[in-house]
């Protein structure tokens, strides 16, 4: 006799929501704003049309899109993704979900072909190629342009789907592929296409949503496709047997526990060094951008002027430990300690002084006017240092550069957001 799940660590379930194809979707009454989407062990292709049964891919699916979301929630998309509960679900923000699947392709393959006669397999696109499709497996989800996206009129959560909310989600959809592009690369791995879904939630936002696992993308080891890893290879069975989902399954195994290899370095260091203990004021707020970027900071006192032993004693300090590694030197008046610092190491040197209004045009002279043979750059503000010294890190660190695309979004959305509310004609 079947029994019914009423409960699933703890969380007590409600109504199921949604029911799809590989999962459901409960309502959580103790957690208002929050539902549980529980995976099924169940694999499709072709609209529902193949379908099996295939033991354990719940749970390898559930761990694939926890390790997803860990990812993305670090570098900082906004998504509807809250935590693990359990081995075949998880937690989500409740969201109302928009009828439409974006697609981003770095490589020409699969249906793109059959839509695109004469473009050959392995076409690289340059930026990324975005497509969209309407979701509707009667009519097996057709392609739709932005001007029917626009004119569906879709009004979710109060929030009507426009042209703005159109631009947000093709660019945070693109950024979404990149940063999960240069994710895999750390493992030797093409991310050749995938496709995401949003939904907008109680607050009217645009928020990653749904599930993405090894059925949201198609990958190839090495860049080679005779070593696909993902649902496309059950797609071209033409016929299953018991061998072949043994293989598929093994193939998902494969790609969540390279997911779980896949952690941001942490082996750098910006060093923050005045010339006074009374700048610190200026270089904590170096120190807070920086952190917020995923930066690690160390700060430090020493005058190059006064000691310059000790300076660059300091200096060799970190030299012999550490490999990627900036300095970033703040100091007033007559900067020394800036260029005393790009003469003797070749690592990046950023001046940022912390001068002050009644004396800007003397002080930063200092750390502009250079001698010959020295590269240190100069960034007035503390935000602006910060950000330069991981644009340095960010290019050999994919968790860093993604959190410098987020920062570039979120200033798109916030203009988008300001231009939507003040914009049109207004009568005096």
């Amino acid at each position: 006799m079947a029994t019914t799940t009423t409960s699933i660590e703890g969380y007590k379930l409600g109504k199921v929501l949604i029911e799809g194809k590989t999962k459901q979707v409960y309502n959580l009454p103790e957690h208002p704003g929050l539902c549980l989407l529980l995976s099924k062990d169940r694999i499709t292709a072709g609209d529902g049309v193949k379908s099996h049964d295939l033991a354990g891919k719940a749970e390898i699916s559930n761990t694939t899109n926890g390790q997803v979301f860990r990812l993305l929630n670090e570098a900082g998309i906004r998504t509807a993704y809250v935590k693990h509960c359990g081995p075949k679900a998880f937690i989500a923000r409740k969201c109302q979900m928009i009828p439409i699947e974006w697609v981003t392709r770095r490589l020409a393959t699969g249906s793109f072909l059959k839509r695109n006669v004469g473009v050959p397999e392995g076409y690289r696109f340059s930026p990324p190629k975005q497509e969209t499709f309407f979701k509707d497996d009667a009519n097996h989800d057709p392609q739709w342009s932005d001007e029917q996206i626009i004119s569906a009129k879709f009004e979710l959560n109060g929030l009507l789907i426009g042209q703005d909310e159109v631009d947000i989600m093709r660019r945070m959809t693109l950024l979404v592929f990149e940063i999960l592009e240069r994710a895999w690369q750390t493992k030797n791995c093409a991310l050749i296409d995938m496709k995401v879904e949003y939904g907008i939630d109680d607050d009217g936002n645009i928020v990653l949503a749904d599930i993405i696992d090894s059925d949201s993308w198609r990958l190839w080891p090495a860049g080679d496709k005779r070593l696909m890893v993902d649902k496309q290879v059950y797609r071209n069975l033409t016929s299953v047997t018991s061998t072949d989902l043994d293989t598929v399954k093994r193939n998902f195994i494969w790609v969540s526990e390279q997911l779980a290899e896949i952690v941001p370095r942490k082996d750098h260091l910006v060093v923050i060094l005045m010339g006074s203990a009374s700048d610190v004021s200026h270089s904590e707020k170096i120190a807070s951008s920086c952190r917020s970027l995923g930066l690690n900071v160390e700060l430090r006192v020493s005058s190059a002027h006064k000691c310059p032993e000790e300076t660059l004693r300091i200096v060799r300090e970190y030299e012999s430990c550490m490999s990627n590694l900036i300095f970033i030197a703040v100091a007033g008046r007559s900067n020394g300690l800036g260029p005393v610092l790009s003469g003797s190491t070749n690592y990046p040197v950023i001046n940022c002084p912390p001068v002050k209004s009644d004396n800007m045009q003397v002080d930063v002279w200092s750390s502009l006017n250079l001698p010959s043979g020295l590269g240190c750059t100069t960034v007035m503000y503390p935000e602006g240092a910060a950000l330069h010294a991981a644009s340095i890190l960010g290019l050999n660190n994919f968790m860093i550069w993604s959190k410098l695309r987020v920062k570039q979004l979120n200033n798109f959305v916030t203009l988008k957001k300001a231009d939507k509310e003040l914009r049109g004609v207004r009568n005096v």
